[in-house]
Parts: structure tokens; C-alpha cells; sequence
């Protein structure tokens, strides 16, 4: 029984010292495996990755993170370099404008001394590349205007986080380009812009290319990828008319597609771009093109100098520039429509709102006789054919800002119809009162447009308007 006992308490002893070493050996791997798990779970990865991705996001831009690279020709750039010196801001600004050859030694001494303008750069050749495009007005140089991409990638600025690239004809809204990139990631493959506003146009050259006029903008990690295949790839585009088609074209062979900017604007359009600009969509102008082709802005005035008197209010409040707020009188039903620093125009009836938002038809297409030349990529409304029976307009006269807001004024430039005493066309004059549009990220990604309402006015002839915030539940309509 002795023995027994001894046995058992032998065992006793044996199994205790196991299960000590089976349940620290447990215990270590948990410890092992759940500092492994922590460590690198895929939550956890995701996690970190994801708030890294969002400080980018958040980090503020400016200027100086952007360099532009602007094509032009020695031919052009006399005549057009009026429109880049419009938005031109040295010493913020880093870039070129690139030309086939140098100036004439006068005009080139006086280019090296102007700091109102980007300094000149000269194109690398080009004539090892084939061009074998068939079509009428196909021109070599598109070459040498797609390699801008590169050779302002190979300019070599640092802490670059994007590349923007436009015509020497295309004017930017510098805060306003600032502003929209903010809203990307610039450590990501982003490729920025927009299409043609002719259906056809974007038929024969592909809805998924930036249009280069309008402007576009590449990511710094992608721009200096581009940078180093360029030239390999244009070799198998010699076919294609254009310098966007060949940069779009080696863009899809990185995998990358275009993420579109409706800020960015074309213009392949003829005539008088009122309709256009006075029913801009609701996100900041970011760029206007095709000066040389249309009709002045502001009547009475030349082309230099309504864009000018344009930049006069985007100064002010470049954020607000051109954004469309409608409003109702119900005492007299008139329906208002206010595009800021631009026109506000007065139709004497109730009219609707989505009835508003259609383009005005007032421009010709680019193209006239071309099957489709008249279709385009917004919706449209034609004007009433009766002069008498359309809006009253009143165009951006002058803006004025103090420590109570802004305060825009509009004027008729001309009334040849006969009213009545209940018409908008007695009015001579609309002042509307704002303050400075700051929008944060959220209110660019998820845009809302604003609400007006109509004040008191100090005289018959005169028309006062407040813009604001909406309320959460507050609705555009007619109130009776």
C-alpha cells in the first residue's frame, strides 16, 4: 500500500510538472501568435494604410507643390502670352511655356527679363518621330507639344505633387486648380480633366481623354512614370491627330483612365458663351480656353479686357466665381438667377427650377455642317425667339468687399423691348450681398449649390439679393 501511494503521488508529481511545461508552452505560443496577429493582421494593415492615405488627403496644397507646363510656339506666344500673364502668379508659380525655337533676339531679351510670365524653355527634336496622320489639319508639331509632359517632368523642381499642363490660349483660376486638387491624394495614379462639350468631337477622339486645352493634371508619381516610357510609347501612335490623343493613349497603357473635372472647360465652341458660363456647374472654375474663337465675355468691351473685368471678381472671391444661385420674388413671381461675378438675369414669370439649369443655347458649334455638330454633352435649352421674351440681364459691373461681406453690382447693358410696370426690365441695377466662399473637403466632394432670397430694395430701379447656405431641409421653389 506503501508502494501504491508512492506511485501515485510519483505520478501525481510527473502529470503536474507536464502540465506546468504543456501550459507554459501554451501560453508562449499565444503570446507569439498574438503579437504576430497585432503586428501584421490585415486589419491592422489596413488600418495604418488607410490613415496614411487620409493625411495625404488632408495635407494642404499650394501652389508651389504644382509646376505647369504650357505649350505655345514662337508665333503664338507674342500674341497670346496676354492670357497666361492674366493668371500668372510670381513668385508662386514654377514652370514653362515650351516653344519649337527661340524668339527673335529682341522679343527673346525682352521674354528673359519679364517676370510677370513663366521663363521660356526651348522642345527637345522631334524629327526621328513618325507622324502619318491622314486627316485635314493634322500638324507634326503635336509631337512636340505631347513631350511637354516629359520635358517638364525632366525640369527636375522638387517637392512637386503635380503637373498641370494647358494651351498658351488656356487661362487658369489658380486658386480654384489649387482647391480641386486638394480633393485627391497626390501619392496615387491620377490623371485630371475634362472632355469636349461636342458630342462628336469626343466620338472621333475618345471620351476618355483630357482635352488639352481645357487643361489637365497628372499625380507626380505617375507624371515621372510617363516621363520615363514617353517616347517608347508615342512610337506606336503616329497615327493619331493630336498631342492629348498620344498622352491619353500611353496613359491606358499604364492602366490609367481619366478622372473627370467638370471645372475644366474646352470650349469647342463659336459665338457668344453666355449661356454656358452663366449655368456653370456646382464646383469651382478651374480653367477656360478658346479666347481667340469666340465673342468677348462682357459686351462692349474687347476680349483682353472682359477677362480682365472677370478676374476683377475672382480676385474677391475666386470660389464663388461664376456659381449659379436662384431665387424667387413671389410678390411679383419673377424668377432670379445669380452667376456670380458674371450676370444675374430676371425672368419675368415662375419658372422652375430644373427648367433653369439647362444651358442657354446662345453659342454655335464648333464644327457647322458635321453630322452630331449640334449635340451636346449637357443639356440645353433653346432661347425664347422673341428678344422681349427672355430674361432681363445684368452684367458684373463692380465688387466691393469690407468686414460685412461682399457686395457685387450688375447692370443692364442694353433694353430695346417696351414693359410694363410689373416687368424686370424697369429694374436698372442688382447689388447682391455675399461673403468669401471657403469651401472644405467635404463641401467639394458632396457639392450643394446655394440659396438666395430677395431683400428689401431701397428703390424701384434697384434689386437686392442675399446669397447664403441653404437649410438642411430647405427647397428651391416658388413660395405662395
Amino acid at each position: 500500500m506503501k508502494f501504491v501511494r508512492l506511485f501515485f503521488k510519483a505520478q501525481h508529481s510527473s502529470r503536474l510538472k507536464n502540465l506546468l511545461i504543456i501550459s507554459s508552452s501554451m501560453c508562449m505560443l499565444y503570446f507569439l501568435v498574438s503579437t504576430f496577429n497585432l503586428q501584421y493582421s490585415p486589419s491592422k494593415l489596413v488600418h495604418t494604410h488607410g490613415s496614411s492615405r487620409e493625411d495625404h488627403v488632408h495635407e494642404s496644397i499650394s501652389l508651389q507643390h504644382i509646376v505647369f507646363g504650357i505649350a505655345s510656339n514662337k508665333k503664338s506666344w507674342p500674341k497670346r502670352k496676354d492670357y497666361v500673364r492674366l493668371w500668372w502668379k510670381q513668385p508662386y508659380m514654377r514652370g514653362c511655356v515650351f516653344l519649337e525655337q527661340s524668339l527673335p533676339p529682341p522679343e527673346q531679351q525682352i521674354a528673359d527679363n519679364d517676370t510677370s510670365l513663366p521663363p521660356l524653355c526651348i522642345s527637345g527634336n522631334t524629327s526621328d518621330f513618325r507622324y502619318t496622320y491622314r486627316g485635314r489639319g493634322g500638324l507634326r508639331s503635336a509631337i512636340r507639344v505631347a513631350r511637354v509632359v516629359s520635358e517638364t517632368v525632366q525640369l527636375n523642381h522638387t517637392n512637386v505633387r503635380w503637373y498641370v499642363f494647358g494651351d498658351d490660349d488656356t487661362v487658369f483660376f489658380p486658386e480654384n486648380l489649387v482647391k480641386t486638387l486638394s480633393k485627391y491624394d497626390h501619392e496615387l495614379w491620377y490623371y485630371i480633366g475634362t472632355n469636349s462639350e461636342i458630342y462628336e468631337q469626343n466620338r472621333v477622339f475618345g471620351f476618355g481623354m483630357a482635352f488639352g486645352g481645357a487643361g489637365f493634371a497628372i499625380s507626380s508619381p505617375l507624371a515621372k512614370v510617363l516621363a520615363r516610357i514617353f517616347d517608347s510609347c508615342i512610337e506606336r501612335y503616329p497615327h493619331l491627330y493630336g498631342s492629348d490623343s498620344r498622352i491619353s493613349s500611353c496613359l491606358a497603357e499604364l492602366g490609367v483612365g481619366l478622372t473627370h473635372e467638370p471645372g475644366f472647360h474646352q470650349i469647342d465652341l463659336h459665338g457668344d458663351m453666355f449661356g454656358l458660363l452663366a449655368s456653370h456647374p456646382v464646383t469651382p472654375l478651374v480653367s477656360l480656353h478658346h479666347f481667340d474663337h469666340i465673342n468677348p465675355i462682357f459686351p462692349n468691351m474687347s476680349t483682353a479686357k472682359a477677362l480682365q473685368h472677370l478676374f476683377e471678381a475672382a480676385e474677391v472671391d475666386s470660389q464663388r466665381i461664376l456659381q449659379q444661385t436662384i431665387c424667387y420674388d413671389r410678390w411679383y413671381s419673377w424668377t432670379i438667377s445669380v452667376s456670380w461675378g458674371y450676370a444675374v438675369q430676371i425672368f419675368g414669370n415662375h419658372v422652375l427650377l430644373p427648367d433653369i439649369l439647362g444651358v442657354p443655347e446662345t453659342f454655335q458649334p464648333w464644327k457647322k455642317g458635321v453630322l452630331l455638330s449640334g449635340v451636346y454633352t449637357f443639356n440645353t435649352r433653346k432661347p425664347h425667339t422673341d428678344p422681349c421674351q427672355r430674361p432681363a440681364i445684368f452684367f458684373f459691373s463692380n465688387v466691393t468687399s469690407g468686414r460685412d461681406g461682399i457686395v457685387t453690382v450688375y447692370k443692364k447693358s442694353f433694353d430695346n423691348c417696351t414693359y410694363d410696370a410689373a416687368s424686370p426690365k424697369k429694374l436698372k441695377e442688382v447689388r447682391v450681398l455675399s461673403q468669401r466662399l471657403e469651401l472644405d473637403l467635404n463641401q467639394l466632394r458632396a457639392p450643394r449649390r446655394h440659396c438666395c432670397e430677395v431683400l428689401p430694395s431701397s428703390t424701384g430701379q434697384v434689386m437686392d439679393i442675399a446669397i447664403r447656405e441653404c437649410k438642411e431641409e430647405e427647397l428651391i421653389h416658388m413660395q405662395h
